[in-house]
């Protein structure tokens, strides 16, 4: 519960939910961690985990029984595993309000930073080749946001998809491989020889930005980034990898490698870093910057779904509160100081793509208002590598659509 009951206080802190509205809940599948079935004091279901149709079966019931039972609900989905992940969220996606932070989120904010990075550089993103080094749903989620943007931008989704490349532990994601691959990477699996080195594939494809998304510390060294500042006078390098001692490298290396030209945006926090006297800010690409307006705009207008046109509209809304001030100091996002703006800005533009026939927002006053009175948060969530589907973090009206007014 540690993990749900966390994000649910960041919801708090962060959009400004009360936590009355609150509710984590924890389901208990087993677990496939042999010393915990055997530790005394585990207190989870000591037996193999659950999977195939009975998964689907009691995922179906729990999350059926959560929208009977809170009319209006939206799930959040977080740390699945790639075996269910995608799954879940390709099968409720259109059925119920929900989305998935960790595919979707983390895609939301890496998208808002890519367009930092390209407001400095004075390019677009349709100017940018992206390599990503690790292939899960991290990783896929941020490409097919990417795709998404670029359509959305005139590209067709053929020529979209060929702007991001995939490196996963057996090498580059190629068709030769198309039998082997999970279902997730196939549209990315693109027409080429088979490339087995990270720094191999970053001088044959010359990608203007490495997104990490492998766990594999240290995996963006030296040689890496000294290529990528051969290929390009701004590289952007994105090591999203987390906790600090998997991250693909650090602040400091990227900062001091490039001479300060870097395009910077972790999953890990760093401190600011000083390269030939200049302080450059790391910026962190943190979900909190996306889920709690995400959830609010989707509460607070009665959204069925969350598509990825809105989560688009949460990446431009977050890079466009980048302030020139932040990104002369190297960060690619607005300060954490600033989070409570942030979500309402996201909540406020989530809203207006479908907002409530009878009521009017006339001030951003009103529609804090509105989320306060009307909002009820649980969430999902599962520890892959433990025990457990946690279902935490839904938010739900108490309201009906036609009762909902502003506070006065």
């Amino acid at each position: 519960m540690a993990c749900t009951v966390g994000k649910l206080n960041l919801y708090t802190a962060c959009g400004g939910i009360h936590p009355d509205r609150c509710i984590p809940l924890t389901i208990d599948v087993g677990t496939n961690t042999q010393s915990l079935i055997d530790d005394e004091f585990y207190t989870g279901l000591k037996q193999a985990r659950v999977r195939g149709g009975e998964y689907d079966a009691f995922c179906e019931e729990v999350l059926m029984g959560l929208v009977e039972r809170f009319p209006g609900v939206l799930i959040q989905f977080e740390d699945f595993g790639n075996t269910t992940a995608f799954d879940l969220l390709n099968r409720y996606r259109t059925k119920i309000c929900t989305f998935n932070d960790d595919i979707q989120g983390t895609a939301a904010v890496l998208l808002a930073g890519i367009f930092s990075a390209v407001r400095v550089k004075g390019t677009h993103l349709k100017d940018e080749i992206f390599l990503f080094g690790g292939a899960g749903e991290a990783g896929t989620g941020i490409a097919d946001l990417i795709v998404a943007q670029l359509v959305a931008e005139g590209m067709s989704k053929e020529d979209a998809q060929k702007k991001c490349w995939l490196f996963d532990s057996k090498g580059l994601v190629v068709k030769s491989r198309i039998a082997q691959l999970q279902h997730h990477k196939i549209p990315f699996a693109h027409e080429h020889t088979e490339v087995r080195d990270f720094i191999d594939c970053i001088k044959i494809l010359k990608p203007t930005a490495i997104i990490g998304v492998s766990t594999v510390a240290k995996m963006f060294n030296k040689e890496v980034i000294h290529e990528m500042c051969k290929l390009h006078d701004r590289p952007i390098i994105c090591p999203l990898s987390n906790p600090t001692s998997k991250a693909e490298c650090t602040a400091e290396e990227a900062f001091t490698w490039t001479k300060g030209k870097v395009l910077f945006a972790s999953g890990s926090p760093f401190d600011p870093v000083t390269v030939d006297g200049k302080l450059h800010v790391p910026g962190q690409g943190n979900n909190v910057y996306i889920f709690p307006g995400v959830g609010l705009g989707a509460v607070v207008a009665g959204l069925k779904h969350i598509t990825d046109n809105m989560l688009r509209i949460s990446a431009r809304a977050l890079a466009d509160m980048t302030s020139e001030e932040d990104l002369a100091s190297s960060c690619l996002y607005p300060a954490l100081s600033r989070i409570r703006e942030v979500s309402i800005n996201i909540a406020t533009q989530i809203a207006e793509v479908n907002p409530l026939p009878s009521t009017h927002f006339p001030s951003l006053v009103h529609v804090l208002a509105h989320f306060r009175s009307c909002s009820m948060l649980m969430h999902a969530f599962e520890c892959d590598k433990r025990c457990c589907l946690h279902v935490s973090f839904c938010l739900y009206r108490k309201d009906t659509r036609k009762d909902l007014q502003p506070n006065r």
